[in-house]
């Protein structure tokens, strides 16, 4: 979770209890106008809960301040822009997520991304992305609509071929070899890999195990331009557009970049972990 995020989250809170103090109630007698536990008034004011717009609305009016609901929900969109859950995110499926992803590839001209255990999105046969995509609605317990969100995939996918774009992706070695599909499908996987190199919008960079690293891979991310930052958790996904952790992950990209190889070198590590599949 980043510090902006919690930042934010803390400001908020902040705003809530300022609100509070202004009509001189202090957090029990608050509490008990809303009949709310006052735990709930505590957990609100100092960040450590996120509340829904219908609390925000709730408390402005117990605050005789209703004429302030637009400026803390307007608060709150902003905490939330940066920080989405995956239970939210997936609530609909993973179509609309994929239907996001194709509306920020289209407005984007540069693709700076890092993958650490997959194939990346953009890149993913049809097959790869149909194993991807049941694994996680099995894991975060989500609708399945998969073979909707295969084809907005694949339709995303086009843009890999338009002049004038750019999508530089690197690969830690590791991903090569990760079984998220049967053994026949990484083959294809990785041939589809094979067959991007040269590809005049493309570049992509293996990290070879053996290289040696001024930043250890973490997790995987992708750079828009220089606007904005998705960074993908467990639990969440960050949309980070603030210029601090734009200059923080490019940095991170650019280092991770030293230790990449390409062309003939990043064929020859896909093609050994191609080999490696022993399909015979």
């Amino acid at each position: 979770m980043s510090t902006d995020y919690l930042t934010a989250r803390a400001t908020l809170g902040a705003r809530l209890r300022e609100l509070r103090n202004e009509g001189g109630m202090d957090g029990k007698d608050f509490a008990a106008r809303l009949g709310w536990q006052a735990s709930k008034i505590s957990r609100l004011e100092l960040g450590k809960q996120m509340p829904p717009p219908a609390d925000l609305r709730a408390r402005a009016k117990a605050a005789g301040r209703p004429d302030l609901v637009a400026e803390l929900i307007g608060r709150l969109n902003g905490v939330e822009a940066h920080y989405r859950t995956w239970r939210r995110e997936l609530a609909g499926g993973h179509r609309p997520r994929q239907e996001l992803a194709i509306a920020e590839t289209a407005r984007t001209r540069t693709i700076r991304g890092f993958e650490v255990s997959r194939i990346p999105g953009l890149f993913q046969t049809a097959e790869y992305a149909r194993h991807v995509f049941t694994a996680n609605a099995e894991f975060r317990q989500s609708l399945r609509d998969t073979e909707d969100a295969v084809r907005k995939r694949m339709q995303r996918q086009d843009a890999l071929y338009e002049p004038g774009r750019r999508f530089r992706f690197l690969v830690w070695e590791g991903a090569l070899h990760v079984l998220v599909c049967p053994r026949v499908v990484m083959a294809a996987q990785l041939d589809r890999l094979i067959s991007l190199i040269g590809l005049d919008t493309v570049e992509l960079g293996i990290i070879p195990f053996s290289a040696q690293l001024r930043r250890t891979p973490a997790h995987g991310f992708r750079i828009y331009d220089t606007r904005l930052v998705i960074v993908e958790t467990i639990n969440a996904e960050m949309w980070l557009d603030d210029a601090d952790s734009l200059a923080l992950y490019e940095r991170a990209w650019d280092w991770l970049d030293e230790a990449a190889v390409y062309d003939h070198q990043a064929h020859r590590l896909i093609a050994r972990a191609r080999a490696s599949l022993d399909l015979s």
